[in-house]
């Protein structure tokens, strides 16, 4: 189905319906555009996060031991 046959099916639609429809696909646009702009912050920075000390100080303990410290509330 080509975007026109779309369209028409939509117009065909209650009014309820056809404000569903575009509220899902601005929602989808949004969505979509959100993620490009993610994605292409994480490509600029890529570099920084794989070699800037300051930025991957903490990945040499990802290995160690974590032992999950609790309170006894009950007390």
């Amino acid at each position: 189905m080509d975007a026109t046959e779309n369209l028409d099916q939509i117009t065909k639609l209650p009014l309820i319906k056809r404000i569903y429809v575009i509220e899902k696909a601005i929602k989808s646009i949004r969505e979509q555009e959100e993620l490009s702009r993610m994605e292409e912050a994480a490509i600029l920075l890529l570099n920084d996060y794989q070699n800037s000390y300051e930025l991957t100080a903490f990945t040499q303990i990802d290995f160690d031991d974590f032992y999950e410290a609790r309170l006894n509330l009950a007390d």
